[in-house]
């Protein structure tokens, strides 16, 4: 939050009727964080911030009847051209506020987007895969959960990163090491410190043989060829991972020099379960999922976010805009 209150960035919210996403907004723009642009009808979210005692400048945008909406209509249909049909339609799809808000940080006028308070995970990626689109050479797009330990209990004093939560359902080999490294680099951008990555399994060293331990292993190798300065160590248990009296049994080898940052769970399964786990009952604050691989910030919320996880995901976005703009330079 500091630091996008430091560097503060135009993020556009595309459910701004929603009440929670009006109230969040009230604490990003008072405690001015990111520019904001809701999305929806306009005099109802004017009468809602008023009610809230928001008087400070948040740009209103209601997307059927923008003056941008015939260029954007434009824009989509020449991005589209190869896919469009009669069910897919240019006109209806950008005055659906998902799309236009894609559009909006595709065209550079806002830095990032944000929606899922009220739209599921599946149209929320769809706009911006088909609108903002993938980082060049980059052929998955996955994501991750910043999980957030309460002061005292658990290992970690620091938060720490578990992917892919959201995304890629069953990634083979080559998938799971792209999550791995996307989330390195993401740790990079908001961890203060290097990333160091466990690739988890149900097997610690060979412990198992299976397709699935296997495949992990894979992954593990492919990550060592492409990046043989990140640290990694995999396949590993969770328990191994964390604990020194375990992993000194189990996997005597370990690589790492202290306890792993980034947890790579084998698939969506797997880390889905293990991010709620950690949230309802270890105690975590589960923000996220946040989106690697597309061009530019375009992250989901949860149906059943609070205030609280608008606020952190808004920051959070600020700052993806922020670091992405600084490794553009």
């Amino acid at each position: 939050m500091a630091t996008a209150a430091a560097y503060p960035k135009h993020i556009v919210l595309a459910e701004g009727g929603d009440a929670r996403v009006l109230d969040a907004s009230e604490i990003i723009v008072r405690q001015k964080m990111a520019k904001l642009t809701l999305l929806g009808d306009e005099a109802t979210i004017k009468a809602e911030l008023r009610r809230r005692g928001v008087h400070q400048d948040i740009e209103i945008v209601d997307p059927r009847v923008d003056l941008r909406l015939e260029c954007y209509v434009k824009k989509y249909t020449d991005l589209r051209a190869s896919s469009l049909s009669e069910t897919d339609d240019a006109e209806r799809a950008m005055s659906d506020p998902l799309c236009f808000a894609a559009m909006m940080v595709r065209q550079g006028e806002a830095d990032g987007t944000i929606a899922g308070a009220a739209s599921t995970t599946a149209d929320v990626v769809r706009a911006g895969l088909r609108i903002i689109g993938k980082l060049p050479n980059n052929r998955w797009v996955s994501s991750f959960f910043l999980m957030c330990p309460k002061e005292g209990l658990g290992p970690f004093g620091h938060p720490i990163i578990f992917a892919d939560c959201a995304m890629v359902i069953e990634p083979d080999a080559d998938a799971l090491a792209d999550i791995a490294m996307s989330s390195a680099r993401s740790a990079q951008s908001f961890l203060d410190e290097p990333p160091r990555v466990a690739m988890l399994s149900f097997s610690t060293a060979g412990s198992a043989t299976h397709p699935r331990a296997v495949l992990v292993q894979e992954a593990t190798d492919i990550v060592r060829q492409q990046w043989p300065d990140l640290e990694i160590v995999g396949e590993i248990q969770f328990d191994a991972a964390i604990d020194a009296d375990i992993r000194e049994r189990k996997s005597p080898n370990y690589p790492l020099q202290n306890l792993p940052n980034v947890f790579i769970f084998p698939n969506l399964d797997a880390a889905n379960i293990g991010y709620k786990i950690a949230e309802r009952i270890g105690g975590m604050k589960a923000i996220g999922p946040v989106l690697q691989g597309l061009a530019k910030p375009a992250n989901d919320l949860s149906r059943g976010c609070s205030v609280d996880d608008i606020v952190a995901l808004i920051a959070l976005t600020a700052c993806q805009a922020a670091s992405n703009e600084t490794h553009t330079r």
